[in-house]
């Protein structure tokens, strides 16, 4: 599909909790939503997405790295960072 995604975890005003974060993804609501959807299904966790400086990021609850590198090159995208 051409697309990159960006991987990190994040702890910062979260309360401590950490939080999965999938960045530079195209910015088309029924794309980020159905991944969300499919992430936060297959990881078992919340998630939410939302459209920032111009590009689409996932959040999904605690940390699923592994798993999400996983599903995402199942997909056929592309992932930097981790």
């Amino acid at each position: 599909t051409g697309i990159t995604a960006y991987l990190r975890l994040e702890t910062n005003g979260r309360g401590g909790k950490v939080v999965t974060v999938i960045d530079q993804l195209p910015r088309q609501e029924k794309f980020l939503d159905g991944l969300s959807r499919m992430l936060k299904q297959k990881c078992g966790a919340g998630g939410t997405y939302t459209v920032r400086e111009g590009h689409g990021i996932v959040e999904i609850q605690g940390d699923n790295r592994e798993r999400i590198k996983e599903l995402l090159e199942k997909e056929g995208i592309r992932v930097k960072g981790f």
